[in-house]
């Protein structure tokens, strides 16, 4: 295994993330993972010989925690901000997973970076909030990160169907005031809802964030609601 000081560029940290001695590498002026990675780490299932992709990659934390989190054969992440992808790919090697997880740098949208249908499992942590949207971000790359400049929440359902193989499984976290927008692109792209988790911050507060799991190809019926989620307390 690399060692930290191999790695690390200027104003970097390693992070431990508490699993199996995986770490991860953050830089304080660039978006930092926070709890829904976490959470969709949690959620999203990849079986045995099963081929995982993450779209919206960031710092690469979701396919660095599946890749001890499930018995998938082989994971992937794709990000479009250079040094992001970079960083990303910095903790790859750091964790020793080079031949199990890679990092691409890229646009889910180009049709050309990945062949189609090529994965069983998809999983996305993508920007909530269209442009225009919520508060301001400090600078450019975290408002990439919280809003829809480089992608919006079509182009990352189009590309989960264009590259998931027939049954294969999309996971995703995002804002439940987004469901209805939600399920009419699932509609558009051929991707079923089977399974939908709510996530409250507190007791007795509204969900703030929902997990969805949509089969490509599969019917509109039976859609199981998981126990709800609470953050703190």
């Amino acid at each position: 295994m690399i060692s930290d000081i191999e790695l690390l560029k200027n104003g970097e940290r390693v992070d431990d993330l508490q699993l199996d001695g995986l770490r991860i590498i953050q830089h304080p002026d660039y978006f930092a993972f926070g709890t829904d990675a976490v959470l969709l780490s949690n959620f999203a299932q990849v079986h045995k010989g099963q081929r995982h992709l993450d779209l919206c990659t960031g710092s690469g934390i979701v396919p660095i925690l599946l890749t001890s989190k499930t018995k998938g054969e082989s994971f992937a992440g794709v990000e479009i901000l250079e040094y992001m992808a970079g960083m990303a790919a910095r903790s790859v090697a750091l964790n020793g997973l080079c031949g199990k997880l890679s990092i691409v740098k890229g646009d889910l949208r180009d049709k050309a970076l990945f062949p189609k249908v090529s994965f069983d499992v998809i999983t996305a942590n993508p920007p909530y909030m269209p442009v225009g949207g919520g508060a301001a971000s400090v600078n450019d790359h975290k408002a990439i990160a919280r809003h829809e400049v480089m992608c919006k929440l079509e182009d990352v359902i189009e590309a989960a169907s264009r590259l998931l193989v027939p049954n294969g499984k999309f996971y995703m976290i995002h804002r439940p005031s987004r469901l209805g927008e939600i399920f009419s692109l699932f509609e558009r792209y051929g991707l079923a809802a089977k399974v939908l988790q709510f996530v409250h911050p507190r007791v007795g507060e509204a969900p703030n964030l929902v997990l969805v799991q949509a089969t490509k190809g599969g019917s509109l019926m039976d859609i199981k609601f998981k126990e709800p989620l609470v953050v703190h307390g």
